[in-house]
């Protein structure tokens, strides 16, 4: 049901604006620079989508992207958890060469562990490029970049190239705190209140309703942007779905997982008014760009990543695995919409420097991702053709059960090799036959290990 109502949806949207016959390629280049959002939803499953096979729970506004757009089941993020994961996302450079490898925390807790506070402000950044050439910038959500707990001496937001923002309590600059409650509750309580000297212009409300109230700060942009005749790069990073967990009182329910879901149909409903205005608007239909992903993968007992390994800070495919949905029917060959990609390996490094082509701004020095806007727009099923590294999180050899946990990891095509930062305890995986990293394949194919390991290791000490 949910994609037949989304592609009647997309019918009146291209018929609006391109008279009832989908969009040619001229079209398609009148319709530069496009409007981009990015939609990076924090610490979900690679399968709790119900688009991605969940069925505990509805995600239909979600969804609708799919149906309308390209989802991509070969899609990685940079880190397994979230500081150097947005930091991955923000400038198309592995976060290990920018000093934060894992999520930041207190000043001293950053320093014990070798890392800095914050994103140091010059870094080239992707929405600071496309300042540049007119785009009007904002984020709206949680940032985790910089300012946070006892750092309070960190840049705002907008020094890294946005226009305006409206953040959590793990950011600069003005933003929106959690009142709590749970049924029975006289009066909320509220938890972060010492974020209201991060920056002036604290709000509080219901955390169960954050995600909506950072849904209406970017319409009020996108109609700033739409009055001024500015394109528009808007991130729109909901707190949700991370613990705790705060769904709204009358769906309260039981257990992690119980509560987990509710939230993320709470969030679903409250992201559903800003793709609602994207689509029923013929100017923004035929010229945004939407690209929805998962920061890194969910803790244990909450989300679901159904047949792969691991949870979130594990090098395992549940920790850096997401599913990817790209929607822009104005943008997107006609033949691709409405289908699935579960070949083409892209990760979110690469979204950089494709973002960076269809917004026509230069390209940032440094970048560790490849361009490829064939691949999401449906021209070419390419994938990704550099190796693809990564690096565990410090701080957690050992979390949720596993033990000893690899350092190191990278994928190449069909293959993917775990090991320690000494090359030992090689784990050798071939994903298009085993994407649940069960057998260990490094005894049969030490050739490969060799050359994968040489490689591995020789990224590691570059960094």
């Amino acid at each position: 049901m949910w994609r037949r109502l989304a592609l009647l949806s997309l019918a009146s949207c291209v018929a609006a604006r391109f008279g009832g016959t989908p969009p040619s390629s001229s079209a398609m280049e009148e319709a530069r620079p496009p409007n981009l959002i990015v939609v990076f939803i924090d610490d979900m499953g690679w399968s709790d989508l119900s688009c991605f096979g969940n069925q505990e729970a509805s995600t239909p506004a979600i969804d609708s992207l799919a149906a309308e757009g390209r989802a991509f089941e070969q899609f990685y993020v940079n880190s397994p958890i979230c500081s150097p994961s947005r930091v991955a996302l923000t400038t198309g450079q592995y976060p290990q060469r920018l000093g934060i490898t894992s999520y930041l925390d207190h000043r001293r807790s950053n320093e014990a562990r070798g890392m800095r506070s914050w994103l140091e402000p010059a870094t080239p950044t992707l929405p600071r490029a496309l300042q540049r050439v007119g785009y009007r910038t904002g984020h709206f959500g949680k940032w985790h970049m910089g300012g946070q707990r006892d750092v309070d001496d960190a840049p705002p937001i907008t020094a890294y190239g946005f226009d305006t923002s409206l953040t959590n309590f793990e950011g600069m600059g003005p933003k929106l705190l959690p009142l709590t409650r749970r049924p029975g509750d006289a009066e909320p309580g509220r938890i972060w209140a010492g974020a209201e000297r991060l920056g002036p212009g604290a709000v509080w409300m219901q955390r169960s309703e954050i995600t909506g109230g950072f849904v209406d700060a970017a319409l009020e942009f996108i109609d700033e942007a739409q009055a001024e005749g500015r394109p528009f790069y808007l991130n729109l990073w909901p707190d949700d779905v991370h613990s705790p967990y705060w769904p709204p009182v009358e769906d309260w329910r039981e257990g992690k997982r119980g509560q987990y879901l509710a939230v993320l149909e709470s969030m679903d409903r409250q992201l559903a008014p800003l793709f609602e205005r994207v689509r029923s608007d013929p100017e923004l239909c035929a010229r945004t760009l939407i690209v929805l992903c998962s920061d890194n993968g969910p803790e244990r007992g909450a989300g679901r990543s159904d047949g792969l390994k691991g949870y979130k800070t594990h090098l395992y495919e549940v920790g850096i695995r997401s599913p990817l949905l790209v929607w822009g029917p104005g943008l997107m060959q006609a033949h691709a919409r409405g289908t699935r990609d579960a070949d083409s390996v892209l990760t979110a490094i690469d979204l950089v420097p494709t973002v960076l082509e269809r917004g026509g701004a230069e390209q940032l020095p440094g970048l560790d991702g490849e361009s490829g806007p064939g691949t999401l727009l449906g021209s070419s099923p390419a994938s990704r053709e550099m190796p693809l590294f990564f690096a565990r999180p410090p701080d957690r050899k050992s979390f949720y059960g596993f033990e000893d946990l690899p350092d190191l990891a990278v994928r190449q095509g069909r293959w993917k090799l775990l090991c320690d930062r000494d090359g030992s305890r090689p784990e050798l995986h071939d994903l298009l036959v085993d994407p649940g990293e069960r057998r260990n394949l490094a005894g049969d194919h030490p050739e490969r290990v060799a050359e994968l390991r040489s490689r591995l290791l020789s990224w590691a000490e570059g960094l």
